[in-house]
């Protein structure tokens, strides 16, 4: 195979224990996720990863090809290595199981950008932010990328800084949208690194990647996400989808 999705389904949230099986207009979270990823017109194959049986159950019901991996598992990253470990393939797309309105161009996006350039080993999506409460929300991560579209950094913060000044440029800024894509190679390089300094004063586990020198491309979606970290996340997301009449 040459591309497969691997969506990592945990029950045991932290803050939202067990969201990927909360319900959105009748089905499990995950369901909207999976059966978005299937519309994906690069993927050889979609898994779920998830840690707990009620998910698999869940996940087998609606038709999805589901592994139970490890409870110990600190991380989606290291549930998608037990799960492609033993599989033929050469890239790997992370489709967080929390993103319900993941769009599957993105997926193919992500993907391209490694099938098209060798040189690329890892890969992400990010959109433009046209709102003001974005730039200033934690939870909305922001990416600033040099002009080949490389990630420069990822923040929690509003980054770039405006600057005062009459020559001073207007800055675009991004959001950063948490799809990524890896060569089954650089997955377990990416698993071997240590934990760095910055990944822990943001934490944003991406930031080791830079640390240790290594880039990322960044690809730019027209589409929006809505991730969900809280119930209330949820109200937002089953209105996006009655918007789209689904």
């Amino acid at each position: 195979m040459d591309v497969i999705g691997v969506i990592p389904a945990r029950y045991s949230s932290s803050r939202f224990e067990g969201k990927v099986l909360a319900e959105i207009l009748g089905k499990p979270m995950i369901q909207h996720v999976w059966e978005r990823t299937k519309q994906s017109q690069i993927l050889d194959d979609v898994i779920i990863a998830c840690d707990d049986e009620r998910v698999a159950e869940a996940a087998w019901g609606f038709g999805a090809k589901a592994v139970l991996t490890a409870k110990g598992h600190t991380c989606g990253t290291d549930r998608i290595i037990e799960v492609v470990n033993p599989l033929d393939v050469k890239i790997v797309v992370n489709i967080q199981g929390d993103e319900p309105l993941v769009h599957p161009t993105m997926i193919d996006m992500a993907a391209r950008a490694l099938l098209e350039d060798k040189e690329v080993s890892m890969s992400t999506i990010m959109k433009r932010i046209d709102n003001s409460f974005a730039l200033d929300d934690p939870h909305t991560v922001k990416v600033v990328v040099d002009k080949n579209n490389f990630a420069l950094y990822f923040s929690r913060a509003k980054i770039p800084y405006h600057a005062e000044g009459p020559e001073i440029t207007t800055p675009v800024y991004y959001k950063h949208i948490g799809i990524y894509a890896y060569t089954k190679d650089f997955l377990f390089i990416y698993k071997n690194l240590p934990p760095s300094n910055l990944e822990g004063t943001e934490s944003l586990e991406q930031l080791r990647v830079l640390e240790e020198g290594f880039r990322i491309k960044v690809v730019e979606t027209k589409y929006d996400t809505i991730g969900v970290d809280t119930p209330g996340d949820l109200d937002r997301v089953r209105e996006s989808l009655t918007r789209e009449g689904l």
